[in-house]
Order: structure tokens, then C-alpha cells, then sequence
């Protein structure tokens, strides 16, 4: 309630403000035109004064009335009718006040006698002139208003974005961490004397996942270099008979990329697809950068059907990262395709990197 009564006032005072210089500039205006004779004196102060309400009662029935009712609905010809015929009955009024009170209260103004089609040429198009600022000024606020509102609805989105994106994040470290557990525990219980190099490159990881990736883009070599990491902590774990190929082609831009994008994909293929037994098993990872902003990446591996579920927790990784992608591309900027077989799954992902 508060806020309506001082915004209320605020208008009420830009009116004030805004009649307070016309009636300034009325005044300047007959100094103009006759120099000589001029003088602040109660005459001219009443002739400043029926001009600058007549002007008035045009702008606030253009203001509230014809732009409303027909130039806001695009009614054009109906508004251009309408805006003709109260610019030329404005005029008359103002010719006729002054033909009569006001020529008896002054009685000396003799221009004021009679109708004089010059003088109504001029209040016609001093009314225009007006009507005209008057009108702008308002489609100018209202354009402000709009931004402002535009910028704010703009902000709010951002943080609900910022809000989705760290809900994601939040979900890829329990994921993340929760899967190299289950590495180490397996490794542990075959090969316990590989775990505590297991143990060593996880906290490396570990470090890059916690830290490093809480922005929204990170370089794209620091990425690469995650993944590499990535791919030789699993390749601890698993039969030395796993045909495993990681090839990075074309030049390493300088550019950034949005971070633990390719985990879930490389934990899937590590995860789901290897049974451990090492025959014909493989897993191939490619990225290839084409000039200098455009990536390509290409995730390939054999599996044993049925896919294992892992109970009912295939897929978390796959959906954070669509979801990411949404929220940090647009439409155009990238492009996730999944494909299976029965026993060979395959992701591609064409992507557009960042500055």
C-alpha cells in the first residue's frame, strides 16, 4: 500500500514538473515573438495559463482516451479521426476563450477580437506539438518500465537457471564419488595391490571435480585432462585384454567447455559395457576438433545383453548431462545422439565450444 501512494505521488509530481517548464516555455515563446512589449504581468500570465489547459485537456484525452482505446488495439484511421478532430476542436476552444473572457478582461488585446485563421494555424499545431511530446514521453516511460520489467524477469530466470545448475552439479559428486567407490571395492577385493594407485589418482579427481569444475565453463584442456585421468583410473580395474583407445585429433583450442560433460558417458562404458571377461571387449574414445570452435566427440563400446540396470540407477549420469546441456546451449550449439544395437552402444556428441 505503501508503495502505490508514494508511486501515485511520483506521477503526480512528474505532471506538475512536466505543465511547470510548458508554462516556461509558453512564456519564453511570447518573448520571442514581441521582445519589446513583453512583461510578466497577470495578462500574459492568464494567456500562458488558458493555452497551457487547453493543451492539457488534449494531451490527457489523447493520453487516456485515444491511445487506449484505439491506437494501442492498432484501430489507426479511427485513432488518426479522433487525434484530427480533438487537435481542431482544441484550437477552436482556445480561440474562442479568447475571443471572449478573456476579451473582456483585456480588452485591450485587439488580436483577440475576432477569428483569425493564422492564430488558429498556430494553436492547431502548438497543440500538435504537445500531444506529440506528450505521447512520446509516455511510450518512452513505458518502454522503460518494460525493459526494467524485462530485466528482472531476465534475472529471475538466471537465478532459477544458476539454482537447476548447482542442483546438477550436487547430483554429479555423490554419483561420481559413489562409482569410484565401487571401482575401489572391487579392485580391492581381486587386485589389492593396485588399489592404493587407484586410491592416488582418485583423490586427483577427485580435487578436479570438487574445485575446479564449479564454474559453468572450464578450458577445454583441463578437461581433456580430467578424462584422460579418467580413462587410466578405470583402465586399473580392468582385464588387460579390454581393447581400450583414447585418441584426441586436430589442434587444442583455447577455448572453454562446460565441465564433467564426458564422465557419465565414459563411467557407462566402463561400467555397464565390460563384463570383465576381456573377449572382444572394447571401448574407443575420440574427440576431434575441427577450427577452432566446433568439437566432436564420439564414445564407443561393447556390451552383454541384457544391459545391467544396476537397480534402477542407469541413467543418472546420461540425464544430468542432457539437462546441463539444455540449460548451458542453445539448440543449435550442440547436438547428443544415442545409439544401440544390442551389443554395441555409441554416443556422439557435436558440440560448440565457448570463448
Amino acid at each position: 500500500m505503501f508503495g502505490f501512494i508514494k508511486y501515485h505521488k511520483l506521477r503526480i509530481a512528474e505532471h506538475i514538473i512536466f505543465w511547470l517548464i510548458s508554462l516556461a516555455f509558453l512564456l519564453l515563446e511570447f518573448y520571442l515573438v514581441s521582445p519589446e512589449s513583453f512583461r510578466i504581468d497577470l495578462n500574459t500570465l492568464i494567456k500562458a495559463l488558458v493555452l497551457a489547459s487547453c493543451f492539457a485537456v488534449a494531451v490527457y484525452v489523447n493520453i487516456y482516451i485515444l491511445i487506449p482505446r484505439f491506437l494501442k488495439p492498432k484501430n489507426y484511421i479511427f485513432y488518426s479521426f479522433w487525434l484530427i478532430i480533438l487537435l481542431a476542436s482544441t484550437s477552436v476552444l482556445i480561440q474562442v476563450l479568447f475571443m471572449y473572457p478573456f476579451n473582456y478582461l483585456f480588452p485591450e488585446e485587439e488580436r483577440f477580437h475576432s477569428f483569425k485563421s493564422d492564430l488558429y494555424s498556430y494553436y492547431f499545431f502548438a497543440t500538435a506539438f504537445f500531444v506529440g511530446l506528450s505521447s512520446f514521453l509516455k511510450f518512452v516511460k513505458e518502454w522503460l518500465v518494460l525493459q526494467d520489467l524485462k530485466l528482472k524477469y531476465e534475472q529471475i530466470e538466471r537465478q532459477k537457471l544458476e539454482a537447476e545448475l548447482k542442483t546438477l552439479k550436487s547430483q554429479i559428486h555423490p554419483h561420481f564419488l559413489f562409482n569410484s567407490l565401487n571401482n575401489v571395492y572391487s579392485l580391492a577385493l581381486t587386485m589389492p595391490e593396485k588399489v592404493p594407485d587407484l586410491i592416488l589418482k582418485l583423490s586427483d579427481l577427485m580435487r578436479y571435480v570438487i574445485y575446479e569444475s564449479r564454474e559453468n565453463f572450464i578450458s577445454i584442456r583441463k578437461e581433456l585432462e580430467f578424462v584422460e585421468n579418467y580413462i587410466a583410473l578405470q583402465k586399473i580395474r580392468v582385464s588387460e585384454k579390454v581393447n581400450i583407445k583414447y585418441l584426441v585429433e586436430g589442434k587444442v583450442p583455447e577455448k572453454k567447455i562446460a565441465p564433467l560433460l564426458f564422465e557419465p558417458f565414459i563411467d557407462n562404458a566402463f561400467k555397464h559395457g565390460l563384463n570383465g571377461q576381456g573377449r572382444q571387449e572394447y571401448v574407443r574414445v575420440l574427440f576431434h576438433f575441427s577450427g577452432s570452435d566446433k568439437l566432436y566427440f564420439s564414445i564407443e563400446n561393447t556390451y552383454e545383453n541384457p544391459f545391467p540396470s544396476n537397480n534402477g540407477h542407469k541413467g543418472i549420469g546420461l540425464e544430468n548431462v542432457k539437462q546441463r546441456l539444455e540449460h548451458l546451449y542453445l539448440k543449435d550449439e550442440y547436438d547428443l545422439s544415442i545409439s544401440d544395437n544390442g551389443t554395441i552402444f555409441k554416443i556422439d556428441l557435436h558440440l560448440d565450444l565457448k570463448d
